[in-house]
């Protein structure tokens, strides 16, 4: 059984729930800089080993992993001090808001031996999972096009002081989970064009940083993926949308996962069209929280996956080498939305020496 700490105890919440719930996992000490937060955690797991100081985490020798939940501008110097404590390292999604930091993130990585797994929780939600596990077993075919789109009213997240901070950006806060799924199925993105607005609401309340957005990719082999996000307004009701989605088409057959709503439709190679739901049982795995918040289930997924890694001896997906080239998407998707062009992935890679890099990068090797 692995020892974990949590650095980060807003969305760090489902993981306090996930490593409490599951056998692989025993939790030692949870962190926030605020300690209202960390009394409201500790009476509602009945979890007393908490802290304000980072430092003090870190210095427990008892400790394997660290969990960082921190807001996106802090993760770089979070995972940092973990590696040079000897801890291996799970962070949230987006892994970092820029690529200045990665060159030594991957020295100080290999000098400690320590992994880095990036939590993109949504490749490990239950819609999710059956995708991926029909796409590798050939029911679709192979892919001609994937869509994807991450369209939430997250006006609510506008009440987080950070997030009107220039530092805060929808479009690695949010895009970077349907962006996930678009290098999941199509890791080498050769270019991106996209364009991006504040809107009524955005500006209303402040943000500095685009809430809505479109985009086109292209592939190295001339395949092409669109992504979606619109984060400070209504949404359609689920009986008609889903919040995230991710589409495949492919040459014989065509799916479609739904994330909130536990739906996944597959219409395959035979030509038999089928719609899968899952029950309470599985509802009750992955929300756990009042409304639907705070979706612990996909983190315990991960967490478990994580924890065989390190037991078994094989590589969690998305590594660090994985996540930089996410990164690298991002900075190109943002560049495009400042200047209007299309954006080589190649050229951000190459601004921050990291072309060398570039072929490892641009491989999804999932376990």
């Amino acid at each position: 059984m692995l020892t974990l700490g949590i650095l980060g105890l807003s969305e760090g919440r489902s993981t306090i729930s996930a490593a409490l719930n599951s056998s692989k996992w025993q939790l030692k000490m949870i962190c926030d800089l605020k300690l209202d937060l960390c009394r409201q955690r500790a009476d509602e797991f009945k979890v007393y080993d908490y802290t304000t100081e980072y430092q003090e985490m870190l210095d427990d020798e008892s400790i394997d992993v660290i969990a960082i939940y921190t807001p996106d501008h802090l993760h770089a110097q979070h995972i940092k001090m973990a590696l040079l404590h000897n801890k291996h390292v799970i962070c949230t999604k987006p892994l970092l808001d820029n690529l200045s930091d990665v060159k030594e993130l991957l020295a100080i990585q290999q000098q400690t031996g320590k992994r880095i797994f990036v939590g993109q929780s949504s490749r490990f939600f239950e819609p999710m999972k059956r995708q991926r596990q029909d796409f590798i077993e050939g029911v679709i075919g192979d892919l001609i096009t994937i869509e994807s789109y991450y369209h939430a009213d997250h006006r609510w997240f506008l009440e987080k002081g950070w997030s009107l901070e220039k530092s805060f950006k929808w479009l690695f806060g949010g895009l970077s989970h349907p962006v996930d799924f678009i290098r999941l199925y199509m890791p080498d993105i050769e270019e991106v064009m996209g364009y991006g607005m504040l809107s009524a609401n955005g500006l209303k309340s402040g943000l500095k940083n685009e809430d809505t957005m479109h985009f086109i990719f292209k592939a190295v082999d001339g395949r092409i993926a669109r992504v979606s996000g619109a984060y400070t307004g209504p949404v359609q009701p689920t009986v008609r949308d889903s919040a995230m989605s991710c589409i495949l088409r492919g040459t014989e057959g065509a799916s479609q996962a739904d994330y909130h709503d536990l739906r996944y439709a597959v219409t395959t190679k035979e030509g038999e069209e089928k719609l899968v739901t899952w029950g309470d049982a599985t509802l009750k795995h992955y929300f756990r929280f009042e409304g639907q918040t705070h979706h612990a289930g996909e983190y315990q997924n991960y967490l478990e996956y994580f924890a065989d890694s390190i037991e078994q001896g094989f590589t969690a997906y998305p590594d660090l080498k994985e996540g930089i080239g996410t990164i690298a998407l991002l900075e190109a998707m943002d560049r495009s939305l400042q200047t209007g062009l299309p954006v080589k992935v190649k050229d951000i890679l190459e601004e921050y020496g990291l072309l060398d890099y570039q072929t490892e990068i641009a491989k999804v090797l999932t376990a």
